[in-house]
């Protein structure tokens, strides 16, 4: 089925929580203006940086109307609705399609690792079906999910039997598969990179858009690296993608998404604790952190 495609940064968004652990949607309004100031082009709701799987499906629901809400149509919204049992997520998947999204989007179940493309393309099938005018997206993440099919195949049997199977949001380095899909079905997917170390690798493989966890702080380093790569200026593209290394690189020391949202608090963007199995930092890992990134010097709102 057509549909528009979704291009340029999209942040994979924080789920804001109180010190007790509640939802803080409250916050959602300040993230959102904060990243439409920022230039980001759309938002990812409820991943992997969203917490999406320690939410309960109420929460899940809340929190995607929240966002919705605060955006008010000014860019895309895309809501992941994977979860391990498909019955949820096709109620997640009808919940977003009807709250208004611009597309949905899904992991594999995992828990029960399928190992079969053909098994993974019907659970896409399946979920699609739920919202059969909204556009899906397969949220291709074999690092954390431990699903490892070939892409390229299950990409092919996706097209046939799920009509509104327009992407994926493709979070690997594999960067041969990437390639081969911008050239699958006349080059009709489209291709969404997320890994943001390599935003530059990905472009160049194929990739239309990237969503991404540290967009939500550094869009403008990224968008002067696609801005460079748009001009030819390939050197400057390379060394922002550097800068972006370094901060990711940085983050990464304290943890990947404790520390990505104790990153948001140092720019003033306060998203809250995790809920475990993540730890929050503490005060002086905070501290250090913010330290660390002052220290980059590639925040502007870094305090």
């Amino acid at each position: 089925m057509p549909s528009p495609r979704v291009t340029g940064l999209i942040a994979a968004t924080f789920t804001p929580f109180g010190d007790d652990g509640s939802l803080n949607l409250q916050a959602v309004p300040t993230i959102v203006e904060h990243l439409i100031a920022d230039g980001v082009g759309g938002l990812y709701v409820c991943g992997s940086t969203g917490e999406g799987p320690s939410l309960a499906v109420s929460e899940r629901k809340a929190t995607l109307e929240a966002y919705l809400s605060a955006v008010h149509g000014r860019i895309p919204v895309v809501a992941q609705v994977g979860h391990d049992s498909l019955a949820e997520a096709r109620d997640l998947a009808r919940h977003a399609a009807a709250a208004g999204v611009t597309a949905i989007s899904a992991v594999s179940p995992h828990y029960f690792k399928p190992n079969q493309t053909r098994v993974v393309a019907e659970c896409i099938a399946e979920i699609a079906s739920a919202a059969p005018e909204t556009p899906f997206y397969y949220y291709h993440i074999p690092r954390l999910t431990g699903v490892s099919v070939d892409i390229v195949e299950l990409a092919e049997r996706a097209l046939e039997c799920a009509p509104t199977f327009t992407g994926i949001k493709y979070s690997s380095m594999a960067l041969d598969s990437l390639q081969t899909l911008s050239t699958l079905a006349s080059g009709r997917l489209n291709l969404l990179f997320g890994c943001d170390e390599c935003l530059l690798s990905g472009i160049l493989f194929g990739a239309q858009g990237a969503v991404g966890s540290t967009y939500n702080f550094a869009a403008p380093v990224y968008r002067e690296l696609l801005d460079a790569l748009a001009r030819g200026d390939l050197e400057t593209a390379r060394a922002r993608q550097a800068d972006a290394v370094r901060l990711v690189r940085t983050i990464l020391k304290y943890g990947d998404i404790p520390g990505l949202k104790a990153t948001m608090a140092a720019i003033g963007v306060p998203c809250g604790p995790c809920r475990l199995p993540l730890r929050t930092l503490s005060r002086e890992q905070q501290q250090s952190l913010r330290d660390d990134i002052r220290g980059l010097g590639l925040l502007a709102k870094a305090s």
